[in-house]
Formats: structure tokens, sequence, C-alpha cells
């Protein structure tokens, strides 16, 4: 019996686009394709099958630790991408300011899709979401570079909306203007807490 349930629900890739060098600048360069491997995005600094833990997971880990790499992307959506522009003051949030791998239209609610559900695209890519991205200050800087005093209200207006971090489950091509489709664990929310 299938674990994940195919939905009806399909992202358009409105942009896409890898951090080269995370120590230079947070900032990804735009691309028109991602080639992906089962270490992420070529070229993306966040790749790689493994990674040292970090405050995210300091709860879980000591910071450095090797860890399995399950941030080899940051996707994010262009409906909360407004969201964030309108409350930080700027026409438009350009997704290379946050170090966006990949921007998705069309599907809602989307930084608190389920972890574990995939974004498949035509060919089979497979994304498989890990969790919400939280938002930290690594943007404020960048946008400020660009849109001068808009910068420092990124944070608070990312809570919620800053997307999802996610990993390579099948190597494939994400190309602009192509599709993921929404498949979701086929299970009820879990009752614990």
């Amino acid at each position: 019996m299938p674990a994940l349930k195919p939905t009806a629900i399909t992202g358009g890739i409105v942009w896409l686009g890898v951090v080269a060098d995370r120590e230079a600048a947070l900032a990804s360069t735009r691309r028109e394709t991602l080639a992906l491997s089962f270490a992420g995005p070529e070229g993306e600094a966040h790749g790689g099958l493994t990674r040292p833990s970090c405050s995210r997971v300091v709860s879980q880990h000591p910071r450095g630790t090797e860890i399995r790499n399950v941030r080899q992307l940051c996707v994010m959506s262009e409906e909360e991408l407004a969201e964030i522009a309108a409350a930080i003051g700027v026409t438009r949030f350009d997704p290379s300011w946050a170090g966006a791998s990949v921007v998705v239209s069309g599907i809602p609610d989307f930084t608190h899709l389920p972890p574990s559900s995939r974004l498949q695209a035509e060919d089979g890519a497979t994304l498989v979401v890990d969790m919400e991205n939280r938002p930290c200050h690594l943007p404020a800087p960048v946008i400020d570079a660009d849109a001068p005093g808009h910068g420092r209200g990124f944070k608070a207006a990312a809570r919620g909306r800053r997307g999802v971090t996610a990993w390579v489950e099948r190597e494939g091509c994400l190309r602009l203007g192509g599709t993921l489709r929404l498949h979701v664990p086929d299970q009820r929310a879990w009752r614990g807490a």
C-alpha cells in the first residue's frame, strides 16, 4: 500500500537559483535549470550528502557534528514572497535575497506542507520536504544592499512564510516554467502533544 498520496495540486516553477559560495554571500544566483543529483543542485554551496549540524538541530547534535544533509535546497512560495514584500515595504521580494533554490506558485499554505511530502517534476526528479525553513537574520544585509533599510524587517515578516528545506530523493532536472506535483503522506496528524 503506497505511503504517499499524489494530489491534484501542482505548482509552477517560477524561479531557480544556487548559492555558489555561502562564505562570500547568502544570495543565490538565478538559473534557467537546476541539475539535481543525490547531493543536491549542481553548484549549490548547501549541497552534499552530509553537512555540519547547525542551530536548527542543536537540541539533537552538538554544533558542527557531521549529519545527513536534508537542507540541500531552500524552496519558497511566490505567494508567500509577495506577503513578505508587503510586510517589509518593498514592491517585490527578490528570491535571491533569501538564498532561494526554487520558487513555486500555486501551492497553498506552502511553508506548512507536511514534512516528508514530495514535490515531483515531470521528468520524475523528486524533492522531499524536510521541514519549515525558520527565518534568520542572514538575509537582512543582502536585502539592505538592494533595498536599504528594509532588511531588518525580514525575520519577523518571514515567520511562517519562509518556505521549506528539502533534499533530493530522485535525480533529474528542474526547469523554469516546469511544474512540481505535490504528494503528501497518507497518515493522520500526530496527536501526541
